[in-house]
């Protein structure tokens, strides 16, 4: 099948085939049963190619203190990405004032307070607080899925306000916790092109804000601390990144006390698999209509 890049006409065929439902907000649309079909199935072989090193299991809301994304630095190296959480808080006067705002077509956000939570911008990030003094032999790795939410809006439909990711996260002494993401980008390199995408890896840095963040993405390509997989979904010559794999070398543990059994200094990885973007590569390269898919995809997503 000749696949050609034209983000308005994929926009299009993905509303026509009802497997993304428009709104008035960039980068916010719905999904239909049918794509959500397909990335409960992605994410399903996901976990059987994990399962034989039984991955330990965390669930977390889509929301984290704001105490722990200011630990985190987030708001020093990505402002531009977060999502605060604001409530009214105020009398009934107040509330009044709100409400006449509202209907007059005014700005009324001044009348709201920050709550003690913001949006997750990263399904890891919960992981790390739950883990302090030594870690067990061999670390720990970690499994976690979460809606997470980045201000990037688009009309690209591989970019969203908020999307789901699948993470992997390993704790363990350096050494460990470089071969576990070496391994884990080959396989992972293995698993999407096994299911017919034309995906390759480079290294890759994070959207740092500003001058002094455009030291820290060549700092971190320097270091080789970020790869990312990639599929041409909207574009062939700026394919589009569907799974990263980053270390953050003693970043989490030096926040939270964790070390490795011996006592020496503990480092950690993850893997995060975007559900969405991994669904519409698959979409794009073999067509809206999941049934007319070669049966070797069909196979390996609907055993």
């Amino acid at each position: 099948m000749t696949v050609s890049y034209d983000v308005e006409n994929f926009n299009r065929g993905l509303i026509e085939h009802g497997l993304i439902l428009p709104t008035t907000v960039k980068g916010a649309y719905g999904r239909g049963a049918v794509f959500e079909d397909i990335l409960r199935r992605f994410d399903d072989l996901l976990g059987r190619l994990c399962e034989p090193e039984h991955p330990q299991e965390m669930t977390f809301p889509p929301i984290l203190p704001r105490a722990l994304i200011e630990k985190l630095g987030y708001l020093d190296n990505f402002p531009h990405l977060a999502g605060s959480i604001h409530s009214f808080m105020g009398s009934e006067a107040g509330a009044r004032e709100l409400s006449a705002l509202v209907n007059a077509g005014e700005r009324w956000e001044p009348l709201l307070d920050p709550t003690e939570v913001m949006l997750a911008p990263a399904a890891c990030y919960a992981v790390y607080p739950n883990f302090s003094g030594l870690l067990p032999e061999g670390g720990r790795w970690i499994k976690v899925l979460g809606w997470v939410f980045r201000h990037e809006p688009s009309d690209e439909p591989t970019r969203l306000l908020s999307f789901r990711m699948r993470e992997y996260v390993r704790l363990g002494r350096p050494d460990e916790v470089e071969v576990w993401r070496d391994t884990w980008l080959q396989r992972g390199l293995e698993l999407f092109r096994g299911l017919g995408l034309p995906a390759h890896s480079d290294l890759a840095s994070d959207p740092f804000f500003g001058r002094p963040g455009k030291m820290m993405a060549a700092q971190q390509v320097e270091q080789r601390l970020k790869f990312e997989i990639m599929v041409p979904v909207v574009s062939l010559e700026r394919p589009t990144a569907v799974c990263s794999f980053n270390w953050h070398q003693d970043h989490f543990s030096s926040k939270f006390g964790f070390r490795s059994s011996d006592g020496s200094l503990a480092h950690s990885a993850c893997i995060g698999l975007g559900l969405e973007r991994a669904t519409l590569a698959l979409i794009k390269t073999h067509g809206f209509d999941p049934t007319r898919w070669p049966q070797y995809v069909r196979a390996q997503l609907w055993p």
